[in-house]
């Protein structure tokens, strides 16, 4: 046996339902009621229930399930005192309610109808009620000696046959191959996310992202050949964020490292070019072409002075040794020699020494 119950607003349909021909069975009680029609009962429980104007679904609706194999074993009388037993167990001694069985399904079953609002103006407590009504129906089945609902779905096998085996096939194909990737590239960043998806496509399985109107992903889903399976039967590894935490780890952490990188090579183009560079201090030479234009300049300055200073000193000497006491060769030598320095020094400042 198995109980259910719901508060709701349309009482009025509710007794009309139960009563309607063609379902109604027995009528098993009327408690708190004069009446016995179903239009005379809903006035009869909206005289009560206007006292409360605050309440809004002021009547609740039960209905109470019993096993095949356990309907020969209950007649009329039995059905109404288990009726009787169960809306005690659920505290409705002072409300309005009435009990019926209906024929209309392979399985007989019993709805009630009761008035939420008590005798006294008090609204019954909905909180988990159709937890309550399960309990019951519970405890009353282990009284009687009927079949309990819990234990028949245990016994029960809910594995359908499977309507294309060719899918379930292809679905476990594709678990294997996500899990084996996963495992393979978890926790390796950005890089080994990528892999994940090249070898994925590798292994001719699509991923795609799923958008709403609005265009933002709400999910993920799996293509393989002419099958699509949505990431939650692949495993629930595989969603559009549980995929991604996936590789959440290093991917703070590499993140963090292209950002540097870029800081670092933006940091040293602001810098001024201050022409130094730094040399070991066991270099005892130093290579002109890593010198900066700067450092080639004064180099080249440098160079010119010594050279000039040396033509000096040769033109000074020229004039003790050579004039008029050495004779016109050796006027002729000092001379072919400063147009060599001139030319030298031109040549060293288009190399840029």
């Amino acid at each position: 046996m198995i109980g259910k119950c719901k508060a709701i607003a349309h009482g009025s349909t509710a007794l009309d339902y139960i009563f309607m021909e063609g379902k109604l069975g027995s009528r098993l009680a009327f408690h708190n009621l004069c009446s016995r029609e179903p239009k005379t009962i809903y006035e009869e429980m909206k005289m009560v229930s206007d006292y409360n104007s605050r309440c809004r679904n002021k009547f609740l609706r039960i209905e109470i399930g019993i096993a095949p194999q356990d309907e020969k074993r209950l007649p009329v009388s039995e059905l109404m005192g288990i009726t009787h037993l169960f809306a005690k167990r659920m505290g409705l001694d002072n409300h309005q309610w009435v009990a019926v069985t209906h024929k209309d399904t392979d399985n007989r079953h019993i709805h009630i109808i009761a008035n939420r609002i008590s005798l006294y103006g008090e609204v019954y407590d909905t909180t988990f009620v159709s937890n309550r009504a399960a309990k019951v129906a519970e405890e009353i089945s282990r009284e009687k000696g009927l079949t309990i609902a819990k234990e028949v779905k245990a016994e029960r096998k809910y594995q359908k046959e499977k309507s294309n085996t060719t899918r379930e096939q292809t679905k476990h194909q594709v678990q294997n191959v996500c899990y084996a990737l996963l495992d393979k590239y978890k926790g390796t960043g950005i890089k080994g996310h990528s892999m994940f998806l090249y070898e994925l496509n590798k292994n001719g399985i699509i991923i795609e992202r799923m958008k709403n109107k609005q265009g933002n992903v709400y999910g993920l889903k799996f293509s393989y050949g002419e099958h699509t399976f949505k990431a939650s039967e692949i495993g629930r590894e595989f969603g559009y964020r549980s995929l991604q935490k996936n590789f959440e780890t290093t991917n703070k952490e590499e993140s963090k490292m292209p950002h540097q990188t870029i800081q670092e090579l933006t940091e040293r183009k602001e810098q001024p070019d201050t022409g130094y560079q730094l040399v070991p201090p066991s270099r005892s030479s130093i290579s002109r072409d890593n010198d900066s234009p700067r450092a080639q300049n004064s180099i080249g300055a440098v160079a010119d002075t010594i050279v000039s200073a040396a033509d000096e000193l040769m033109e000074g000497l020229g004039d003790l040794i050579t004039p008029s006491a050495q004779g016109d060769d050796y006027a002729e030598t000092a001379w072919q020699r400063k147009l060599r320095n001139q030319a030298n020094r031109k040549k060293k400042r288009g190399r840029g020494i």
